[in-house]
């Protein structure tokens, strides 16, 4: 795998899971201390920021899928990756625009009526939050694992010809030609 793709597939998790931390956990409810920010104000900026936010987060997860592609990875890591797909499809094509309806509804002076969709989007930003984490940690384990394996030395034997001596048993390391020793193996 190049070089460039791992760090793709394991920092691509991270940032997204920065950017979500700070504007949903920082950003958003914030905005509404500052001095002179009005309800209708706070939620002109919202919206402008959650759209800023929807967009990124669609590039990054378009980098994510891509750095994936063709990669051995586990099933709960594509289960995720796919889950993220219909959570952030869910937020931004469904949610949102329900959202910045209403949001419009009380910058124009109006009182919208009672609804559950801010809820559903925070629960679903709290499942990106504890989802992109554990996906970045478990691509990360992924990559150090495989980096660490070790390639396979070549066999002396069948450098050397030899296919007549056991293929299935390996050449200790360093071994030279001729007084190479055999593993004993067990026959249990």
């Amino acid at each position: 795998m190049s070089r460039v793709r791992a760090v793709a597939q394991v920092s691509t998790p991270f940032v997204w899971f920065g950017m979500v931390a700070a504007i949903s956990l920082l950003e958003a409810p914030l905005k509404f201390r500052a001095p002179g920010i009005t309800t209708a104000l706070g939620l002109g900026i919202g919206r402008l920021v959650f759209q800023a936010l929807n967009i990124a987060e669609f590039v990054l997860l378009v980098v994510l899928t891509v750095a994936l592609l063709g990669v051995a990875i586990g099933r709960w890591q594509r289960f995720v990756t796919g889950g993220l797909w219909v959570l952030l499809s869910t937020q931004t094509l469904v949610l949102r625009p329900l959202l910045d309806e209403r949001a419009r509804l009380i910058i124009d002076g109006g009182q919208p009526p009672e609804s559950m969709l801010h809820l559903v989007y925070i629960a679903l930003e709290g499942v990106k939050l504890i989802a992109l984490p554990v996906l970045g940690i478990g691509l990360l384990l992924r990559v150090v694992t495989q980096a660490a394996v070790p390639m396979p030395a070549p066999r002396l034997a069948e450098r050397a010809g030899h296919e007549h001596e056991r293929p299935d048993v390996p050449v200790q390391a360093g071994a030279r030609f001729g007084t190479h020793e055999r593993p004993e193996t067990s026959t249990r």
